[in-house]
């Protein structure tokens, strides 16, 4: 396989890992007090995938910090807070 083939692949195989763990709940109304995410995932995601971050400090809804990412394709993940790389993209989009 050639380099480009392998890139293809390997993007490829990282949206699908996106899309298998960290789910946010669907929106509703009337529904808010409560966590949005029901699993976090932790793999990389290349930052060219992610469109948007938003970020939900703890309190009296959750526990949890959450940090739910929008990709490109517009699917929601939610993202593990101490994964290392998390925390390296959220204090760089920070310092911004």
């Amino acid at each position: 396989m050639d380099g480009k083939s392998v890139a293809v692949a390997l993007v490829l195989c990282l949206l699908s890992m996106a899309g298998s763990e960290g789910k946010a709940l669907e929106k509703t109304q009337g529904r808010g007090s409560q966590c949005q995410c029901i699993s976090t995932h932790s793999r990389f995601i290349p930052p060219k995938m992610v469109q948007d971050v938003r970020l939900s400090q703890r309190g009296p809804h959750c526990k949890n910090m959450e940090i739910i990412a929008t990709l490109a394709d517009g699917r929601e993940v939610c993202l593990e807070p101490t994964a290392l790389w998390v925390r390296l993209t959220i204090k760089a989009l920070m310092a911004r």
